[in-house]
């Protein structure tokens, strides 16, 4: 057996909205809406991962979603022209990675992340 995907699935009365945050600052494209569910993708082939944690890092909240981008900088620049509250400060941290979290407008904490070149 081998898993093929695995699908975040966020519970909200407010589908548009949160169907419009995706879309606006990670650049998704819907490629299913059914009106009670709106699947976004990118088309990219993406490995399969969960991560399984205790905390988040740092001493932060474990998110409820990592979204990992190619450019963490732009994307903290497009969160805070959206007006979005930062709920942790766009930071280097000492594994590796540079990330920021957010809040999308179901009340998901977002762990928003990229990998630092060595």
């Amino acid at each position: 057996m081998t898993v093929k995907r695995i699908v975040a699935n966020i519970s909200t009365d407010a589908l548009s909205e949160v169907r419009a945050f995706y879309e606006t600052l990670f650049d998704l494209t819907p490629v299913m809406d059914l009106g009670w569910i709106s699947t976004l993708a990118t088309g990219d082939v993406m490995p399969v991962q969960l991560s399984i944690a205790s905390e988040g890092g740092s001493g932060t909240p474990v998110p409820d979603l990592s979204i990992e981008v190619s450019d963490v900088d732009d994307t903290y620049q497009r969160a805070c022209a959206m007006g979005l509250k930062i709920e942790y400060a766009l930071t280097d941290e000492p594994w590796g990675v540079r990330r920021f979290y957010v809040c999308d407008p179901s009340g998901k904490l977002l762990n928003i992340v990229a990998h630092r070149s060595a």
